[in-house]
């Protein structure tokens, strides 16, 4: 069988196992069902996400020119302490910020190799968690928009992690007593006097399945210096495909990458 088309990150459905779909131009590929199997992958090219021109891939799937005037690449997206929709005033594309920042908020826990601090859409949980490769997770707070978020966040920076290493979060190795209630306890005197009163002590925690074992060994590949790749899928974990020998080629980090791929 061979595909073709712009990669965009994985769909994802939650399950036990989690269920993952490879989105090429929006043709979706069940890639559970191919675990076990040889993937040949051939990069042919770029289509930004956002102009759909052919300039090289600059990040999170946009052209230079994009990455630096698409609002959906805007300061706020990576920062959301820096969102100022809620004020009426916009960074890029007013109205576009508003859909995105004038929503209801998660902060959360999560465990990807270390226990770290989150913020996301309440409408993207738990897709969130699943792209983050999160073993465990745990809302802490819900806010009425991305600022207020972001300002919990900060003051939980102080104290936890807020980047996930890729590279314990694929070693999947955690310790079976811990426990993200404790943390969100005592975490819980640290949220900013201002924003208390978004704190919830009151959310299980929840548990994420996902299609993958550790290989001893962990290495990441980019299409960009292997255009040419083949190996047996072994299993997927956050927006990683799990290759034999260790290798790990992060989807997401390849959006906007047109290629052709042959089972």
């Amino acid at each position: 069988m061979k595909f073709s088309g712009q990669i965009l990150k994985m769909a994802t459905q939650n399950g036990r196992p989690i269920q993952y779909f490879l989105n090429l131009s929006n043709d979706l590929i069940n890639m559970n069902q191919l675990i076990g199997r040889n993937i040949k992958l051939n990069h042919i090219g770029y289509e930004c996400v956002s102009c759909d021109s052919d300039e090289k891939i600059y990040r999170m799937g946009f052209c230079k020119k994009c990455f630096f005037e698409s609002p959906f690449a805007s300061e706020s997206i990576i920062r959301p302490e820096l969102s100022t929709a809620h004020l009426g005033i916009g960074e890029r594309d007013l109205e576009v910020e508003q859909s995105i920042q004038l929503k209801p908020h998660i902060v959360y826990l999560a465990y990807t190799g270390d226990v770290k601090v989150g913020v996301t859409r309440e409408s993207q949980i738990p897709t969130r968690w699943i792209d983050q490769g999160a073993t465990f997770a745990l809302p802490i707070a819900k806010t009425e928009n991305r600022y207020e978020a972001g300002m919990i966040e900060v003051a939980m920076k102080e104290h936890l992690a807020d980047k996930t290493n890729w590279r314990k979060m694929l070693e999947d190795d955690y310790e079976d007593d811990l426990d993200l209630a404790d943390f969100r306890e005592k975490i819980k005197n640290h949220f900013p006097e201002d924003f208390k009163n978004f704190y919830s002590g009151d959310e299980e925690i929840v548990k994420l399945d996902f299609p993958y074992e550790a290989p001893e060994k962990i290495t990441s590949f980019t299409l960009d210096k292997n255009p040419e790749f083949e190996g047996v899928l072994k299993g997927i974990k956050g927006q990683y495909l799990a290759f034999e020998g260790g290798k790990f080629m992060n989807v997401r980090g390849h959006e906007g990458y047109v290629i052709e791929m042959e089972i």
